[in-house]
């Protein structure tokens, strides 16, 4: 499925033009984005290393990823609606960008990750879970965000 169409829309709105227009809102919005970026990242580290058993051991699991979750799914929302702000600038430029996609592809990987594999998984007690079966979903879930961060990060450079 073509989606031109789609980014000829959003380069062509009055969300672009006023991402355009006033670079001190684009700033804005762009220092909200990445806040919402490293409070997801953060989640995901503290979540996906305390299932590994690396860090914050003293804490129960369970209470340390429902907390994650929360702040994980709030700070989703904020990024996905300052991307779309953010995108609208450059709408044409990214819907050409190799990188571009693979961010958007991983992102939505680790989307249905989440909510479809890792949230359902957690709701158990950690205790009845199998110890690898909580591993596997870390160390996944560590691999999924991490290609989104860097694929994000590349599409500066492409």
């Amino acid at each position: 499925m073509d989606l031109l169409f789609v980014f000829e829309w959003l380069d062509a709105s009055p969300l672009a033009t006023l991402s355009k227009a006033y670079g001190g809102v684009f700033a804005v919005v762009q220092m909200v984005h990445l806040l919402a970026m490293s409070v997801m990242g953060g989640m995901v580290l503290v979540a996906d290393l305390r299932l590994l058993g690396v860090v914050l051991r003293d804490v129960s699991s369970e209470t340390l990823c429902e907390a994650s979750q929360r702040w994980f799914t709030i700070a989703l929302v904020v990024m996905l609606v300052s991307g779309v702000f953010m995108s609208s600038a450059v709408a044409m430029k990214l819907y050409y960008n190799e990188m571009f996609w693979a961010k958007m592809t991983t992102l939505l990987v680790g989307i249905v990750f989440v909510y479809t594999i890792r949230r359902p998984l957690l709701r158990f007690p950690h205790a009845t879970l199998n110890p690898w079966a909580l591993r596997l979903t870390a160390i996944a879930s560590l691999i999924i965000w991490f290609t989104v961060a860097a694929s994000g990060r590349w599409i500066g450079f492409s």
